[in-house]
């Protein structure tokens, strides 16, 4: 198997030590410290293509959504895995519009990290447990929601007619 070209950025240097570790079975980091801003991360995400990119959501200078959506509207082929410690339903709806193939909680990345990374490196999507919990109930609420505004389908029948 190829080796995987991984580009982490994430503001605090122990959290981006760890994630390439952890990641590092298989992976192939395509520079040293990577980044740690989102400015920063767009421009070498540019300069070294990889095949994923590993972004945190607060990082100085520009955060890891509007990274991720600006290299999405440049039409990179790097695709994005979000690394956040932030699980708020205004966040996941945010990493979700940001073109983003996966989301992991970092309280979950020791359990789901590599799982996240073969996922979005095969061209698939994912969210930890307590994401995909949350867009799921989200979407519940919005078609129960639609269906109290939507007009009924069936007519009742009347008794005696």
């Amino acid at each position: 198997m190829v080796p995987l070209r991984l580009f982490l950025a994430d503001d605090h240097e122990n959290c981006t030590f760890w994630t390439a570790k952890l990641a590092g079975i298989a992976v192939r980091m395509v520079s040293g410290r990577e980044a740690g801003d989102g400015k920063e991360a767009v421009e070498k995400v540019f300069l070294l293509e990889p095949d994923i990119a590993l972004l945190d959501i607060s990082m100085p200078r520009m955060n890891g959504l509007d990274a991720a959506r600006e290299i999405m509207e440049r039409g990179g082929r790097t695709k994005i895995l979000i690394l956040s410690v932030h699980d708020s339903q205004d966040v996941i709806q945010q990493v979700l519009d940001s073109g983003a193939r996966g989301y992991v909680l970092k309280s979950d990345a020791m359990r789901d990290l590599i799982a996240a990374v073969d996922a979005v490196r095969s061209n698939k999507t994912f969210f930890t447990h307590k994401i995909a919990q949350a867009v799921f109930d989200r979407q519940i609420k919005r078609m129960s929601e639609h269906a109290k505004n939507r007009p009924t389908l069936v007519r009742k029948k009347r008794v005696g007619t």
